[in-house]
């Protein structure tokens, strides 16, 4: 926002001859008025006195701190404004309760049915009238979009619907709520990629490993480079019940040296914040072991490994246990694209085969079309 309006100052001469910019503000020494670029701390608003703020993607905001700080800082204007622009977002906050947005959001609906009279809140708010209505109509797309098909394209919106997950569609292109919890892939979309076949010896592969010491499961995968296919070489996880479990690290390093042996081995993908150790040493011992890191590459990641299922890019051999951890994924939306985690931090339901089958693909895929230029962009 404050870059779009940087550069109109720019283009124009006489905002040019009127305001002087600054790096992060906008300044007219006429009047002595600011417009400045302020940074998510709520703390070091505390003493502003703002006429006008303009807030935006009200949706990503973890916790209401810093609104209720510029809210509460405009009160001895007598006539501020403050300007909330932002698509819907997910119902709950870090702390588990309504969002900011959201609440906000119920706030203005009440004001819109005169269940709240409030003449100093106004909301402008398009939605499909139907809460469960279907997502992938464009009867419901112009519902939410006044401006579809002229200043937003139905072409773009037939093609995003076919690789965005569903609560990551409805909340950017269909302005609805969605929970802080969504299932990743939609019903029958998994089976749909299955071929039950192996993956045969000799072949170019890359191997792609997750996994922990104790509480979460430890898994490998193997993806044939030839055409996209994803197996699954094996899985440690936790016995019901069981009490001080660990895995046994010596088996999972025989498996993988295993593997080495039976295919043509391209590139192991792993996570580097675990098993760094024994990684490292097979590294210095010739193999090619790849760190993958886990904050914005594995969420182009998941993103690439959704698109790419939609469009059938890649198979999966049928293996229930992959099977099971990708239906125990849950998607997060955002700002930089939605995060595939785990239902919640303890939950006992793993997903570590599926962050083996995003990691693997992510670099299987690319292999055949330009090796050096994708690895140079992931690291």
């Amino acid at each position: 926002m404050f870059g779009t309006a940087r550069r109109m100052v720019e283009l124009e001469p006489e905002l040019t001859d009127l305001c002087k910019l600054y790096r992060d503000a906008i300044e007219v020494p006429t009047t002595g008025s600011v417009y400045r670029v302020l940074s998510a701390e709520a703390f070091t608003k505390e003493g502003l006195n703002p006429h006008l703020v303009l807030f935006d993607e009200v949706h990503a905001q973890p916790k209401r701190e810093l609104w209720d700080v510029m809210a509460l800082a405009m009160g001895a204007r007598t006539e501020p404004l403050m300007v909330g622009i932002t698509t819907a977002g997910v119902r709950t906050d870090t702390t588990g309760q309504d969002s900011l947005c959201y609440t906000l959001y119920q706030y203005g609906k009440r004001v819109a049915a005169g269940e709240i009279t409030d003449p100093s809140f106004f909301m402008a708010w398009w939605e499909p009238k139907n809460t469960e209505a279907d997502h992938r109509k464009p009867a419901v797309w112009r519902e939410a979009n006044p401006g579809l098909a002229d200043l937003v394209s139905v072409e773009d919106f037939e093609s995003t619907i076919l690789r965005t997950p569903e609560a990551e569609f409805r909340t950017k292109r269909c302005n609805q709520w969605v929970s802080q919890q969504q299932a990743w892939f939609k019903v029958g979309l998994w089976d749909s990629l299955k071929d039950v076949r192996s993956v045969p010896d000799g072949a170019q592969v890359v191997l792609s490993f997750d996994g922990s010491f104790d509480n979460d499961s430890t898994g490998l995968t193997v993806h044939d480079i030839a055409d996209c296919h994803i197996g699954v070489v094996d899985v440690w996880e936790r016995p019901p019940n069981a009490a001080d479990w660990q895995v046994n690290q010596d088996e999972v390093e025989a498996v993988l040296r295993k593997a080495f042996e039976r295919w043509n081995v391209r590139h192991c993908v792993y996570d580097p914040r675990i098993w760094h150790q024994l990684m490292q040493r097979m590294a210095s011992e010739g193999y090619p072991m790849e760190p993958m890191p886990q904050g914005q590459a594995m969420i182009n990641a998941a993103n690439r490994f959704y698109e790419d299922g939609v469009n059938k890019r890649y198979t999966q051999s049928g293996d229930p246990r992959l099977a099971r951890h990708i239906t125990n994924c849950v998607v997060k939306p955002t700002p930089q694209g939605f995060r595939v985690m785990k239902e919640t931090p303890n939950s006992p339901r793993k997903i570590d085969l599926a962050i083996c089958a995003v990691q693997g693909h992510a670099y299987a895929a690319e292999i055949p079309e330009s090796e050096q230029q994708f690895f140079s962009a992931w690291r």
